[in-house]
Order: structure tokens, then sequence, then C-alpha cells
């Protein structure tokens, strides 16, 4: 017969089959089970009628019995012929038959085994900590000692199945015991989250240990359930997670938006089911909010927004949109003093109070509210709002501490994002001051510019560039680099570019102006504190083009050369002599004039450009002019082509500044210039206006005659009076009409004021009262002044 055969015919007795024995009032054997027979190796036909005494070794703990029938403990007996095993006894008088006894023999490993076992289960039902369950096979409770009082939930009697008394989780947990009945393997500390039909918006947390059991028999009998209640302990590690995360995930962007959203995905992941960051407008300009903890209205703006469905409801305030005006209530002031709360649907309703502000603020879903301040250094920049649907537990005081702990973080990297925003549009508006547009449109050229700043710093630093419109229709381009980076370098990128623009209207030639530019940073350097000085310098390019000679003229100052793209697209890299940079010495600056086809375009940039991906930091200037040559195309807009210069830098930004000027040249129209030489003489004078005059009416500018030729003459009267030599007159026709006489003297001419009793002294002043503006070059060898005369009339 198999052991369920067995089992089947026992109705399911739990136990083994015990070994029996009876005796009569002499303590002889006149009953021997088979059970006895096999645990003692000895047949029936051995005892019946034998003594049982004589089957005992030795009595209790080695003495001998004194008594015919032994009392109930633990004997040692004699198994077969030659062996012994112990064995627990007990001894029951049976009262249809006077003096004799039952004896239930069992191994004495056995029965210790079942006490302990008895005992083990006594002292765990009766324990109010650790929840104990057995289910049968058809997985009703049959023994538990689970009550109503021992989680704070509801109690289960036995009979009854999980799934009838826990509607969420109880039919999770009950496929977790099938399981385990059906493949035999424990599962231990298996986390499972339950709610009750008493108390259905307060769930636990229990982790359940499951294992099967057996019978006698080792067939299985069904499942025993230790259970613990491990909701506290799952809010705990669930709390030091959210605020490691946070700690890891927010505040890293120095960007008010990227951080408001930082923080509302954290609080998304472990708190809420939906979460909203608003920031008080000023603090997103980079100012100090208008209202600080204790009280008024602030006006905010929604900044991020986060779904647990991963889609943000349409009907509520949306990101970007202006938080609407609350009326006053206490749990408002209570929030402005800086406390978190906790409210439920109704509250808020009730706090609102309009219709409309419930339907624009509140989801529909929505069941329970958590709202933290967010604070820093005594700054109320914002609030953080989430909220529990249907779908979770309510919020407790906790979830609030803990939200109000998360917007404490939070807001630490807000108001850094806040003050780095301030700092940032005072750079930018600084570099707004101290760059020129380099878009220009001018009779010698057309510019465009482009400036990217390096990757994590601020929009401004020390490269700069500038184009200055110099007289008799020249241009003069700069480009220049401040070493370092910030503010720092700005000032002194700021102060250069003032002192080249000034000495630029000095019209110095590029190689005086750089050995200028030269003292003044050796002047800055000596300013500055002993540990920078060193720092102090920049490297610079100065180039002047005149469009009537079609030449340009280049001073460098340890700076990358330029690139000459000629109108057939060819594009060559130009020699200039490569002085040192600037703050290196006060050697003298050498300088080349080369000449420049008209519709050529110069390339100026500062060396950050080689900090693009594309040239990896690798000085090549060879490789940036083949790339200039190859997005050559003859008319292409300028600006569109500095773009296309430093793409990619949007995308992954530059390791250093980069600035990039392309200035495409241009030649005066044929026929607007005309130029005499005058030997010096009493006519000289005459036939220099004879000459304008003629000039004038083929210009048909007869209306400035009269102006040009007393201007003329009172500049070539004083060039052969304090001059020796040839003098020279040059007419150029643009939006004025620029006169320029030059003779072999370096004399610097002087506008003074004539008494009334002096002969002479006017001729300056004359000029200057005829002209729009006037001034004075020198070249290497002799001056020339220059006037302009308006058109009009």
């Amino acid at each position: 017969m198999n052991r369920s055969a067995e089992r089947l015919g026992d109705k399911g007795f739990v136990f083994p089959r015990l070994a029996i024995a009876v005796l009569d009032a002499r303590g002889m054997v006149t009953a021997w089970s088979d059970e006895a027979a096999a645990m003692l190796d000895t047949p029936a036909t051995a005892v019946l009628g034998q003594p049982f005494q004589r089957l005992v070794h030795s009595g209790r703990h080695g003495e001998a019995q004194s008594s015919q029938i032994p009392e109930s403990g633990v004997l040692t007996l004699r198994r077969g012929r030659s062996g012994q095993m112990h064995a627990s006894i007990w001894t029951i008088p049976l009262i249809t038959d006077l003096g004799a006894h039952l004896l239930i023999l069992v191994p004495a490993d056995v029965a210790a085994e079942w006490g302990n076992a008895v005992s083990f289960l006594h002292a765990v039902l009766r324990q109010e900590r650790l929840g104990l369950g057995i289910h049968g096979p058809d997985l009703r409770v049959q023994l538990t000692n689970v009550t109503s009082g021992m989680f704070g939930g509801p109690g289960i009697a036995p009979g009854q199945r999980l799934r009838d008394v826990v509607p969420d989780g109880g039919a999770a947990i009950e496929t977790i015991l099938m399981k385990v009945m059906r493949t035999g393997e424990p599962v231990v500390h298996e986390k499972q989250r339950i709610s009750a039909h008493l108390a259905p918006h307060h769930g636990w947390m229990m982790s359940l240990t499951v294992f099967p059991l057996q019978d006698a028999w080792s067939l299985g009998s069904g499942v025993a359930v230790l259970v613990d209640d491990v909701t506290e302990q799952e809010r705990v590690q669930r709390h030091r997670d959210l605020l490691h995360s946070a700690a890891s995930r927010i505040g890293a962007s120095l960007d008010i938006g990227r951080t408001s959203l930082e923080l509302a995905e954290v609080v998304l992941d472990g708190l809420a089911d939906l979460v909203t960051v608003d920031i008080a407008q000023p603090v997103l300009l980079g100012e100090d909010p208008t209202v600080g903890p204790g009280g008024g209205n602030p006006r905010l703006t929604r900044t991020a927004a986060a779904a647990s469905t991963g889609v943000w409801p349409a009907n509520l305030l949306q990101v970007g949109s202006d938080y609407p005006t609350l009326p006053d209530s206490i749990q408002l002031r209570r929030l402005q003093q800086g406390h978190a709360l906790v409210l439920d649907r109704e509250e808020v309703q009730r706090a609102l109070g309009d219709p409309g502000l419930v339907d624009l603020l509140v989801p529909q879903t929505a069941t329970s509210l958590a709202v933290s301040p967010l604070s820093a250094r005594g700054l109320l920049l914002g609030t953080v709002t989430v909220w529990r649907t249907s779908h979770s537990d309510p919020f407790e005081t906790s979830d609030a501490e803990l939200l109000a702990e998360l917007a404490s973080r939070a807001a630490l990297g807000i108001d850094n994002a806040r003050r780095y925003t301030r700092e940032h549009r005072t750079a930018v508006a600084l570099q707004e001051r101290l760059l020129r547009q380099g878009r220009t449109e001018l009779p010698a050229a057309e510019t465009a510019s482009v400036y990217r700043a390096y990757r994590g710093g601020p929009a401004v630093s020390g490269d700069w560039f500038d184009v200055i419109e110099l007289p008799s229709l020249r241009v003069a381009f700069v480009i220049g680099d401040v070493y370092g980076h910030g503010l720092a370098a700005a000032a002194t990128m700021g102060r250069l570019r003032t002192a080249i623009q000034t000495y630029a209207d000095l019209e110095l030639e590029p190689g005086e102006l750089m050995a200028r530019v030269e003292d003044l940073v050796q002047r800055l350097a000596l300013e500055a504190p002993p540990g920078q000085r060193d720092a102090v310098g920049a490297t610079c390019l100065y180039a002047v083009y005149d469009p009537v000679t079609c030449q340009c003229t280049l001073a460098d100052a340890g700076h990358p050369p330029p690139i000459l793209i000629s109108p057939d697209g060819t594009a060559q890299v130009l020699e200039v002599p490569l002085n040192p940079p600037l703050s290196v010495g006060s050697a003298p600056f050498e300088t080349i004039t080369i000449d420049v086809e008209p519709d050529s375009v110069l390339a100026f940039y500062t060396d950050g450009i080689f900090q693009l991906n594309r040239y990896d930091g690798d000085y090549d200037v060879e490789r940036l002019r083949e790339d200039l040559a190859a997005e050559y195309e003859r008319g292409r807009p300028l600006q569109a082509w500095t773009e296309s210069v430093v793409s990619g830098v949007t995308d992954c930004p530059p390791r250093d500044d980069v600035a990039v000027l392309l200035a495409r040249t241009h030649a005066l129209k044929a026929g607007d210039g005309a130029r005499w030489e005058f030997c010096s003489g009493q006519r000289a004078a005459a036939e220099a206006r004879a000459a304008a005059a003629r000039q004038l009416s083929d210009w048909h500018l007869d209306h400035i005659a009269f102006t040009t030729e007393l201007v003329v003459s009172e500049l070539v009267t004083n060039a052969i009076r304090y001059a020796s030599g040839p003098v020279s007159l040059r007419l150029i026709r643009g939006e004025v009409l620029i006169c320029e006489v030059s003779d072999s003297s370096n004399t610097q001419p002087r506008l003074v004021r004539a008494a009334t009793t002096d002969e002479g002294g006017r001729g300056l002043y004359i000029v200057a009262q005829c002209t729009s503006r006037w001034g004075c070059r020198y070249g290497q060898q002799g001056k020339t002044i220059w006037t302009e005369i308006p058109l009009a009339p």
C-alpha cells in the first residue's frame, strides 16, 4: 500500500502509526501492535505473555524499574537481539480492565521533535508582532494568530480565505501560496501591498515568508505563512532613497527651469501621482522675490509639472503660464510662513472658494494634497505641490515633512540658479555694451560676425572684434583675445577696445597703434594684484583697408593669421609678420601691406575655433582654410557663412570662446576719385582751386564748388607755407565729398583762435566752419589733412 493510500485510510491523521502495547495487572504483554514489532524489531510471538520488563534495558536514566508497569517517560528498550533505543512511553490505565494499561511508544527523538514543534507553534501563536497563518490545500485558514488589533487592520478567522478579507492584494497572495504548494519551493520576504474592506484608503506593506507543509507521510498538507508589517520600514527606506535621489539629481544645473523639472521628477518617482513647481516671477529673472516668508501673495509662474501617467492634464494650469492670485486663507498664510501642509480635496476646495480656480488647479482624480514652500536664504522662491489620486494612500504628516526636506534641498539649487541668472544677465549686459554688432554695411566693406562663449562659462569673456569706420572711406578690422575668462577678462577687453578705438581716431599706422596698446597693457599689468600680473595680456590683430587703393595694412600681436578668400574661391593664409603678444615686450611691431581684390573676403578669428569638435584642439590653420574655401559661394550672405563656421556649437558648446569676423571688401567706383600733384609755388593754390572746380562740375556738384574751393585754397596755402616739396590734392565722392591735401611736413596742424589784430591764423578755423569734420593722419613720410564736406547745399 502506498503512502497516499495509507493516508487516505487514516482519514488524514497527521501522526505516523504509533507503537501500541497492552499490559495486564502483572505487567505481562497481552497485545503487541505491528508498529511496536517494527520499532523494536521484535515480533509479537516473542513478547506476548512475557513481562514487559524484559524489553527494558535499564530504567529511566539507567535505573532499574521497581514496578511491573513502567511509568510514562523515556526508557531505554532492547531492540532486536543486540540493539537498543530510547523511547518515550505514555502509560494509560484502562478502566474497562482493572489493572491493565495501554502503552504508547514513540522514538525519543521523534517525541522531542513533536514537542518542540508544538512549543514553537504555541510561542508563535501567542506573540503579537509576527502573524502566522496555516492554510489548507483549499487555501482556507486553518489556524492563525492574526487579529484585528495586530497590524491595525482586519483579523481573519479559520475557514476564511484571504481574498474575502483583503480585496487589494489578497488574490495576489493566494497566487503565491498556490505556487509554493505546487512547486514545494518556499518564498522568503516577499513584499506585498494590501488593503482591506474596513480601511480602503489605507494600505499596508507586508513581508511574506511562505513555506510548504507536509504531513507524517511527507505529503503536502498546505502552507504556513509568516506575515510581518514592514509599512514603516518601507516608508523610511523609501524616504531615504528619495532623499538620496534628490541629492544626486537636483541642483546640478544652473538653470531654474531644469532644476524645477528635476525636483518634479524626483518627487513623482517616490511620493506623488502629480507634481507642480511654481516659481516667483522675479526669481526667473534673477531678482529677489518681492515677497518673503511671512506674508503677501507672490506672482508665480508654473515652471514644471509631471504626472505618473506621463501626460499632464490639459484642463490644468500648464507649464509657462502665470499662476492665478489666490484668495486669502489660513492655509495660504501658513504656507507663506514657511510651513508644509497636508490637505484633503474638500479642504482645498474650501480654501480656493472659486470653482474656476478649483478646475484650473485641482486635478479631477486628486484626493489628497501636500504643498511645501521653496525657501532659501530667507527668500520665498515658490512652491512645490504634490497630489495623490484615489489609487494611492492619502498623504500623512511624515510625507509633508519629507516634501519639506526635498523642497529645502531643491530651493538651494533654485536660488543658486537664480543668482547665476542674475550674474548671467549682468554679464550679457556687459557683453552687449562691450561687443559691437559686427554686421555692418560700409562703403569699404560689409561685415558679419559670430561669438560663442566657452562651455559652462558666462556669456562674456576676453574675445572681441571690432569694425571701426575711418576717414577717407577706410575701415579698420580688429580681433583680439584677452588671457583668461569671466568678468575680469571682459573688463580688460573693454579697456583695450576703447583704447584701440581712440588710437584709431588718431589715424595711427597699425604698427604704431599696436605699440601704443602694448604700453597700455604694461600699465594694466602693473595695476593688477601682484599674483595676477603675469595673467594680464592679449593677442590682437589690427588691419586697415582702403577701398581707394584696394590695399590692406595689417599688424599682428601674437594672433592667428587671417585668411583671404579671393572672388574665385581661392583661399590663402596671409603671411603676416608674427609679433609677440601684447604684454611680452616693447619691440617695434612689423606691418605688411597686401593688395586685395574687390569682393574678396577677409576671415578673422580667435584660437577658440580650434576647440570645436571638427578640429579637436589642433591648431590647424590649414584645415580651417580648406573649410572656408569649401564653403565659399560668391554672393553668399556673410551672416549665414559665419554661422556655418561655428556650426555644432549649440549642441556641443566649445571649450574656449569663439569669435569670427568676416569682411567682404569693396572698391571705390571708377570716376569717384581724382588726384593732382602741384609744385610748390605761388600758383599752386590757384591751380588746385581750378582743378577742384572742374572736377566738381563733372560730378554735377557745382553747388558746393565755392565751399570746396575755399577749403582747398586754405589747405594748399598752408602746405606751401609750412612744408617743402610738392603738394598733392585728392577728391573722393561718396556720401560726403572728401578733400585731402598731403605734404612732406610732419608738423601738427593746430586750430587756434586768432586775435582781432592778427593778420593770420584763421585758415583752419575757416576750414572747420566749412566742413562737417576734419583731421590729420601721418604716414611714414609727411602728413595728410582731410576734410568732409556735406553734399547737401
